[in-house]
């Protein structure tokens, strides 16, 4: 046996690589402490609970984090508008900070010096994870396998894990038939790796699986008359209204699960992207993200109807830089906090309804209104002179053609 080295807290999947990674850090003399985070997942945690322990697992944990990853993470993200690259929405890159907020506690909690993930040495949740860590408790030590030489020296890919996995009896859902990675929480599904590092691969068919099944079919969890509803935003989402039968969802955890639902059905959100890793490297990845891409774009029709024009630029800039820092794992540093409240701010008038539809996985905005709209509809008129003198257009074409 190897010499004790004290307690870890492992942010623990019940997946391959962290089933894997329990069962290793007990070969190498760590006390492990299992922390899994319902961050709005599909999964029977009771039976994660009952394999970490028959792992080896001296405690396990499991907490239910959806409320609060809902209104401290991504409601800042709506209200950013935040978008990596012009098209990915960011739901990994928001879970990670959230996870890791109860992933230190734990540890203070059980005094343990040690926190260990199964993120890959090539990826961005490392940077994610452990920059996360070290803002909220900089003594603590990462144990980070698979950027151990120990570690991915023995595992130098999925198929040597498959077989560790075995060999220890780790029941794990990936199979050579299926072995792509999937991150799955409340904001979207995600799926990398495998036959998906190919960016060409649009067919599962020819790589054994059976028949020419579409890869679409194979792995979209999320999405399958276009239903119309009216969602009301003052600073954050506050309420959706389905128009045809008039329910009415208000808490932000109830009114986000919605409309994962109703998305979901009509296939809104889904993108396969080449996307650049803050490593260095690009990477392929397909994403489904269905309430978030409704948010998108109905808080992106209030807020163009309410704020300022100058205001909107600068906002926009602050868009990009958030989005940014959130994707490259710099959500709790001082510049991210000051990004997020500068955003704050400009949303004081962002008030009102927006009504939209979704169809064959499109949002359709059809319509808004609000208390705070800049929008005067007797000066834009194309019938009605307004407060407004036409002539006074003469100079300012003449002044901006001076150039």
């Amino acid at each position: 046996m190897a010499q004790s080295k004290g307690t870890v807290v492992l942010a623990y999947s019940g997946g391959l690589d962290t089933s894997c990674i329990l069962v290793w850090l007990k070969e190498q003399g760590y006390d492990v402490v299992a922390y899994l985070a319902n961050i709005g997942q599909k999964e029977d945690f009771e039976a994660a609970r009952k394999k970490a322990l028959a792992l080896g697992a001296k405690k396990v944990y499991i907490e239910d984090v959806s409320r609060e990853f809902v209104e401290e993470f991504i409601w800042p993200a709506v209200q950013a508008n935040a978008l990596y690259e012009d098209r990915y929405l960011l739901g990994t890159a928001l879970a990670r900070p959230c996870i890791t907020c109860r992933l230190v506690e734990i540890a203070q909690r059980e005094g343990a010096r040690h926190v260990a993930h199964g993120a890959t040495g090539k990826g961005n949740d490392q940077v994610r994870f452990e920059l996360s860590c070290y803002a909220l408790c900089p003594k603590i030590k990462v144990v980070a396998p698979w950027r151990l030489p120990e570690f991915y020296q023995r595992f130098p890919g999925r198929r040597e894990l498959m077989d560790y996995a075995k060999k220890h009896g780790i029941p794990v859902p990936v199979t050579p038939q299926t072995p792509w990675s999937m991150d799955e929480n409340l904001m979207h599904i995600s799926y990398e790796a495998g036959i998906l590092e190919n960016p060409k691969v649009i067919d599962h068919g020819s790589h054994g699986a059976g028949g020419a099944s579409c890869l679409c079919s194979l792995i979209g969890n999320f999405t399958a008359g276009p239903p119309v509803c009216a969602g009301r935003l003052r600073r954050r989402p506050r309420r959706v209204t389905n128009i045809g039968d008039g329910a009415t969802r208000s808490s932000a955890l109830e009114l986000f699960v919605y409309l994962n639902d109703i998305a979901g059905k009509h296939g809104v959100g889904r993108i396969d992207i080449v996307e650049n890793r803050f490593v260095g490297m690009k990477s392929r990845g397909i994403y489904e993200t269905p309430a978030g891409t409704i948010l998108y774009h109905a808080h992106l029709d209030i807020e163009a109807f309410t704020m300022d024009r100058e205001v909107r630029k600068i906002k926009q800039g602050l868009s990009l830089k958030f989005s940014e820092l959130v994707y490259n794992g710099f959500w709790h540093s001082p510049e991210c906090e000051f990004v997020r409240e500068c955003i704050g701010r400009s949303q004081e008038p962002v008030l009102g309804t927006v009504r939209l539809s979704v169809f064959k996985g499109h949002v359709y905005i059809l319509g808004r209104e609000s208390p705070r709209s800049l929008y005067n509809e007797e000066l834009v008129s194309m019938n009605v002179q307004g407060d407004y003198e036409p002539a006074d257009a003469t100079g300012f074409i003449n002044i901006n053609s001076l150039r």
